[in-house]
């Protein structure tokens, strides 16, 4: 059994030295960030109260603005998680009559409500129309995209980086920089907004490096590193980043308060940590590919492409197969081993989801962690691992039981 792993990790050499180059190349820029803010120990304390002195998340927002080349950021605990950034992003940018467009497709499930719910106080109770346009072949529809643009002048176009719970490939930051080029050349731009959940340090560069004026993600994947126990960031330009302060605390108050008494260590650790635990996730995630697809399963994306985010999908024939895997997820899982996850109506979402996350942090999709709705085509959505090492026990586990 060990000898066939050590056939698919000779395969996979290549992958895994490209992969290396490209941490060490985060993880430099991560520590220029470090050393160029000038963080302290005195970073780590926390504060109560109004937080008007706090320089733990004044600095912490600073470090994120110079990984992600951004004029400014919002990094905060009290953000719950994507969508709520996400939605934050929205009603910060978004005014009644004006409209967003996505051009990567559907959004994830979660943010339904929050687009177009039916009196609950969503965009569109707002008076804010939601378009959309499908992605062709895995790539941006540029003439469709161009023309759309021209005539409904929308006020943010918005991207999906990761494939939600659709059969796609994630996008490139090459993708990216084509089209917003594009975008950024049309009288009028709008705010190009990017959901870069699972995609940070998986490139070189980041979607505010080729273009984006916002990018969005939960603390609980890839920058948290496994160790940011909640949170969510938002970095972009200034102009942007200050609308939206308005909705995340309120239009007088702006970034001046927010307080977290438990202190920030765990956040900047995990920034810090981040670029080789996506490593370590990458390489975990092409191995396991690489025993399903030898096992007959079609695996997104193959291990010939280079990866665009941490999630690699593994598609079955039937819903007991797909709830097979991921119940074996849990129970290579270091917490709560011995519980067998079931599928369950899950906030947010409109198909049953099972879900494998035997976290240290709940939930956290950078550890080994994997889900997905019941529904056809019945995708797993395996992402995550601290250690790739973690994963090779899973991988062999798998190859001996499929």
């Amino acid at each position: 059994m060990a000898e066939k792993l050590k056939t698919f990790e000779k395969k996979l050499e290549n992958q895994f030295e490209k992969i290396n180059e490209i941490s060490f190349f985060n993880q430099k820029k991560v520590l220029d960030a470090f050393r160029d803010c000038k963080i302290t120990s005195q970073c780590f304390s926390g504060t109560t109260g109004y937080g008007y002195d706090d320089q733990g998340r004044d600095k912490l927002a600073n470090v994120y603005s110079s990984v992600f080349k951004t004029e400014k950021a919002i990094v905060s605990p009290l953000i719950t998680c994507g969508s709520h950034a996400i939605s934050i992003v929205l009603f910060g940018l978004l005014r009644p009559g004006d409209t967003i467009l996505s051009i990567s497709g559907n959004l994830y499930d979660t943010l339904h409500d929050t687009l177009f719910g039916k009196k609950n106080g969503s965009l569109e109770n707002f008076g804010i129309k939601y378009k959309q346009i499908e992605l062709k072949d895995d790539k941006f529809d540029f003439e469709l995209i161009l023309k759309s643009i021209k005539k409904l002048k929308p006020k943010v176009v918005f991207v999906q980086r990761s494939r939600g719970y659709t059969s796609r490939k994630a996008l490139s930051i090459s993708q990216m920089e084509e089209i917003f080029k594009s975008i950024k050349s049309l009288k009028q731009a709008p705010f190009i907004v990017v959901d870069n959940c699972y995609g940070e340090f998986v490139e070189k560069k980041e979607p505010t490096e080729v273009g984006a004026d916002v990018i969005v993600g939960s603390l609980i994947k890839n920058p948290g590193g496994g160790l940011a126990p909640t949170g969510a960031y938002i970095c972009g330009n200034e102009k942007a980043i200050d609308m939206i302060s308005t909705r995340f605390t309120s239009p007088s108050l702006l970034l001046e308060v927010g307080s977290y008494e438990m202190g920030y260590r765990l956040f900047y650790q995990g920034l810090f940590m981040a670029p080789h635990v996506v490593a370590q996730s990458l390489k975990g995630a092409m191995l396991v590919g690489e025993v399903m697809q030898s096992k007959g399963y079609k695996i997104i994306p193959t291990n010939q492409e280079q990866p665009d985010d941490i999630i690699k999908s593994v598609v079955f024939n039937t819903a007991d197969e797909l709830i097979k895997f991921v119940q074996l997820v849990q129970k290579i899982s270091p917490i709560d081993s011995f519980i067998v996850p079931m599928p369950w109506d899950m906030p947010g979402y409109n198909d049953q989801v099972i879900m494998a996350a035997g976290t240290f942090v709940g939930g956290a999709s950078i550890e080994l962690s994997c889900d997905s709705p019941i529904k056809k085509p019945y995708i797993a959505y395996f992402q995550g691992g601290l250690t790739y090492e973690h994963v090779k026990i899973l991988a062999e586990k798998l190859n001996e039981i499929y």
